[in-house]
């Protein structure tokens, strides 16, 4: 087949990663910067235009697409379902992951654990807002943060006040959370492709004074074996979230498994290197199902 790899550098250990393991499984994979996309659009001939040539030769592509740019490269997803071309990460599913409300609100819907959240219009009641998630310490977060970036941890009342007035006075969208004291810097990160966890690490924030536990804050991860609670709620909010692909961070808690996020475009490098498991292969093995299955409704609507 045909495969892309939407991504804007091809250095990232993802990025080479998916190309490489799609090649040995017999497959030509291209790597497209989504950004340098030029999207034509007409009756019932939707095209996508790259270095002056059209794409209307892909299977599949595997997005692999920056939150800052989420935008636009839902368009160019968009663009290519809209050319009957699979898509690993539907492009409904990742703008619906990226904003971290409607994603807890989506699990929250579906019955499954998360911290307490409050949201709000820029109110001045900082400190009912406070006491609405149980009180200090709390955890404050930009609505499309990432990567642990955009999130703060208010250790007491005056700073949570503080740090509040101080997103709304620049007009910031943010969430406020319950902090959960018993993770003690740790979360759970749970790999799901086609409906299956296929790998899960434990994240642990190792600097003093650090609550954040992703890799790119210095945090370190090791394999860790799910519970069947922790399991069903990574499938299912997968599955709230209408993603194939996805990485699932929960919180352990007293009560259960807490979800924090939904991410569309998990790494794999951490994930790996915990695990010893060939996720790109999980995804391929995904898509390949998936193209299949379209094939073989293709050959059937011929005959």
């Amino acid at each position: 087949m045909n495969i892309a790899i939407l991504s804007r550098d091809q250095k990232l250990y993802s990025t080479k990663r998916l190309k490489e393991v799609g090649e040995k499984r017999g497959h030509k994979v291209e790597i497209i910067d989504h950004m340098k996309c030029v999207l034509v659009l007409e009756k019932n001939s939707p095209m996508v235009w790259y270095n002056g040539k059209k794409l209307d030769y892909f299977d599949a592509i595997i997005p692999r697409i920056g939150a800052s740019v989420t935008f636009y490269g839902a368009a160019v997803v968009r663009q290519f379902e809209m050319m009957k071309v699979f898509s690993a990460v539907g492009s409904q599913a990742l703008i619906r992951s990226r904003d971290k409300l409607r994603c807890l609100q989506n699990v929250s819907r579906a019955g499954l654990g998360i911290p307490k959240t409050v949201f709000m219009d820029y109110s001045k009641d900082t400190e009912g807002i406070i006491e609405a998630v149980g009180g200090a310490p709390v955890v404050i977060k930009l609505l499309e943060g990432t990567q642990g970036l955009g999130v703060v941890l208010a250790e007491n009342k005056k700073a949570a006040q503080s740090v509040i007035e101080a997103f709304h006075g620049v007009k910031t969208r943010i969430i406020i959370q319950e902090f959960i004291k018993e993770s003690k810097g740790a979360d759970i990160r749970a790999f799901v492709v086609d409906g299956e966890v296929v790998g899960a690490m434990r994240r642990q924030a190792t600097r003093e004074g650090e609550f954040r536990s992703n890799l790119h804050r210095g945090g370190v991860a090791t394999v860790v074996k799910l519970d069947r609670h922790e399991k069903h709620a990574a499938i299912e909010a997968a599955k709230r979230m209408s993603l194939g692909v996805a990485g699932v961070d929960m919180l352990p808690s007293k009560r259960g498994p807490l979800i924090i996020e939904v991410n569309s475009s998990p790494g794999l490098e951490g994930i790996e290197g915990a695990t010893k498991v060939d996720i790109a292969a999980k995804i391929y093995q995904f898509i390949e199902k998936n193209c299949k299955k379209k094939k073989v409704k293709k050959d059937r609507n011929k005959t």
